[in-house]
C-alpha cells in the first residue's frame, strides 16, 4: 500500500456502509455535526469582527457577543468531538505509541483501545451529568444573558452537549471496537 493510499485510509473514518453499517452512520453522523461546528465558528468569527467594527469605529457594539461566545465554545467541542475521536485525531501525548508503532503495532491497538474505552467512559459520564440539566433548562425555560438587555434559551446548547457526549460515547466504542479487531487481526 502506498503512503498515499495509507493516508485516505487513516484520513476515512466514514466507512462504506455494506462494509460497516454502524461505522458508516456514525461516520455519517459525526462529519455532519463536525462540518455544523466549523460552519458555527466561521459565523462566530463574523459576529466577533462586526462586534468589534461596531464597537471601535461605529460607537455601537452588538449586544449579547460575550455571552454567544462563551456559550458557543463549548458547543463546537461537542460538535466536533465525535469526528475528532474517529479521526484518532483527540488531542493527546501519543509519544508512548509512536515509538511502539514499528515494533509493536499489537501493543498500539492495545494501548488505543483502553484510551478509546476510558473516553467512552468519561463521555457517558458527560453525558449522564448533562441530561437532566438539559431536561430543567427544556421545562423551565432557563436562559442566560441579563434580562432586559439580552438573553437566550440554554437548552439548545445543553441539548449540543447532550448530543455531543452520546456521540462521542458512540465513537469511541466503535473505535474500541476496531482496535480489538486490530489485535485479534495481528494475533
Amino acid at each position: 500500500m502506498s503512503e498515499e493510499t495509507a493516508a485516505q485510509s487513516d484520513d476515512a473514518f466514514v466507512p462504506r456502509f455494506s462494509e460497516a453499517p454502524f461505522g458508516a452512520v456514525l461516520g455519517s453522523v459525526a462529519a455532519v455535526m463536525s462540518s455544523v461546528g466549523t460552519a458555527w465558528i466561521g459565523v462566530l468569527m463574523a459576529l466577533i469582527v462586526a462586534d468589534v467594527i461596531g464597537r471601535n469605529f461605529l460607537d455601537a457594539p452588538i449586544t449579547g457577543v460575550s455571552e454567544i461566545a462563551a456559550r458557543s465554545v463549548v458547543a463546537i467541542v461537542f460538535l466536533q468531538v465525535a469526528a475528532a475521536i474517529l479521526q484518532k485525531r483527540l488531542t493527546r501525548a501519543d509519544f508512548l505509541i509512536r515509538r511502539l508503532e514499528g515494533s509493536s503495532p499489537k501493543a498500539v491497538s492495545l494501548i488505543e483501545t483502553f484510551f478509546c474505552l476510558v473516553g467512552a467512559a468519561v463521555f457517558s459520564l458527560v453525558l449522564w451529568a448533562s441530561f437532566p440539566k438539559f431536561l430543567d433548562a427544556w421545562t423551565t425555560s432557563e436562559f442566560f444573558g441579563v434580562q432586559g438587555v439580552f438573553t437566550i434559551p440554554t437548552w439548545p446548547f445543553r441539548g449540543i452537549t447532550v448530543l455531543g457526549s452520546a456521540v462521542a460515547a458512540l465513537a469511541a466504542l466503535y473505535r474500541a471496537l476496531e482496535e480489538i479487531r486490530t489485535v485479534r487481526r495481528l494475533a
